[in-house]
């Protein structure tokens, strides 16, 4: 490789550590105003690189190598998420009204990261009928409540909801050496320690 190009490279590679902030920063603006039209999209772009330039920081996941396709089918995942899960409790709330069945389900991580958690608690509390009421980070679990359960069946669906959020955003930033084995609970959809009822025993 010629010295241009060592240059080239050298100014290139610190930059792109900083995209996993830039993208973080980004989807922040977006669950903040709640909307994904083209001034909320391209102005919360604009700002997380504004925010980043101006205020530069290390890299918050070394080794990430962000992938824009994926990014944008994560997007894409996301607000389809989005589409359905309203038109779910729309449908639940119109047919049983308050007696709707809800419960809070323990769900399993296997990324080991602050970032990546936060991540992913962000995205299922953005969704319809799923909120985040507790993060364990030393076990490296989430607690959702959801609506609706009714029963073993709807608590591993819920719970494999979360699971595969937390796939896509882990191959939207191409950050694999903070995922790790979520052990034997993981291997358990129909643990009995949820109660469909929404109580922990």
């Amino acid at each position: 490789m010629t010295r241009s190009g060592n240059r080239r490279a050298d100014r290139v590679l610190p930059a792109l550590r900083h995209v996993p902030m830039i993208i973080w920063l980004w989807l922040l603006w977006i669950l903040l105003w709640g909307a994904t039209s083209a001034v909320v999209l391209v102005g919360g772009l604009l700002v997380a690189v504004g925010v980043v330039l101006s205020f530069p920081l290390p890299a918050v996941l070394p080794g990430a190598v962000p992938e824009p396709l994926r990014i944008g089918r994560l997007l894409i995942h996301v607000l389809t998420d989005l589409v359905k899960s309203g038109f779910t409790v729309a449908w639940q709330v119109v047919r049983h009204g308050r007696r709707v069945s809800c419960g809070i389900i323990e769900v399993p991580l296997r990324v080991d990261s602050d970032l990546l958690i936060a991540a992913v608690a962000g995205f299922t509390t953005m969704s319809p009928g799923s909120v985040v009421v507790e993060i364990d980070r030393r076990r490296k679990r989430l607690y959702v409540h959801a609506l609706p359960v009714r029963d073993r069946r709807d608590i591993a669906h819920r719970r494999a909801e979360v699971q595969a959020m937390e796939r896509w955003i882990v191959l939207a930033v191409g950050h694999h050496r903070g995922v790790e084995d979520p052990g034997p609970d993981a291997a358990r959809p129909d643990d009995a320690r949820d109660d469909p009822r929404g109580r922990r025993p």
